[in-house]
């Protein structure tokens, strides 16, 4: 990992439709690799659209330095995912939430709008947006639905590690090639 990173985390119990499966959000200091909890989503949104140029440091944490113990560890007590650097923030009222398959392959990514509208497409923003005149100044490609990839050394055995299934590979060869990737997630495994 090139500490570039944030992470977020989710919930292993029954996820609520109407709520994201991430619980926590970390971000991974550029220059000691230490995880730090990020303590709001419009705080880590902030961190991973600009994670490219901006690079996140400890120092960027109120009273916080690279001499400090990290806050959390990467490991498999819970379930990581890693989100893709530069998305951009979400717009002002509307909320991306993150939802864990139950079998730990993905996670699906939809936007609430103000009005408590669930929207899972790009296609479904851009109706929205039509039907609502009031958030002029918000385009469709505002919205990205690309979802955080899982990080299988983290599932739990009883979903992960499937022998040689063609998904097991595909996730494999991917992790190896996103080694740089520039936004992390993980969820609780109890």
């Amino acid at each position: 990992m090139d500490g570039r990173e944030t992470t977020k985390t989710s919930s292993s119990k029954k996820p609520n439709i109407a709520t994201s499966s991430i619980d926590v959000y970390a971000a991974q200091c550029a220059e000691c690799k230490k995880w730090r909890v990020i303590h709001s989503e419009e705080e880590f949104e902030e961190i991973r659209s600009k994670i490219s140029t901006q690079p996140f440091y400890c120092n960027k944490k109120s009273g916080v330095t690279c001499d400090d113990v990290a806050d959390i560890e990467y490991n498999d007590t819970r379930t990581w995912v890693i989100d893709k650097p530069d998305l951009p923030k979400t717009p002002e009222g509307f909320k991306r939430h993150l939802v864990v398959r139950k079998d730990y392959s993905k996670l699906d990514a939809y936007f609430i709008t103000p009005t408590g509208k669930r929207l899972r497409s790009q296609n479904q923003v851009a109706a929205f947006l039509k039907e609502n005149p009031m958030f002029e100044g918000i385009s469709a490609s505002d919205f990205d639905f690309a979802a955080p990839k899982v990080m299988e050394d983290t599932v739990p055995e009883i979903f992960g590690k499937k022998g040689s299934d063609s998904r097991h590979k595909k996730i494999k060869t991917k992790k190896n090639e996103d080694q740089s990737a520039d936004i992390a997630g993980e969820e609780d495994v109890e």
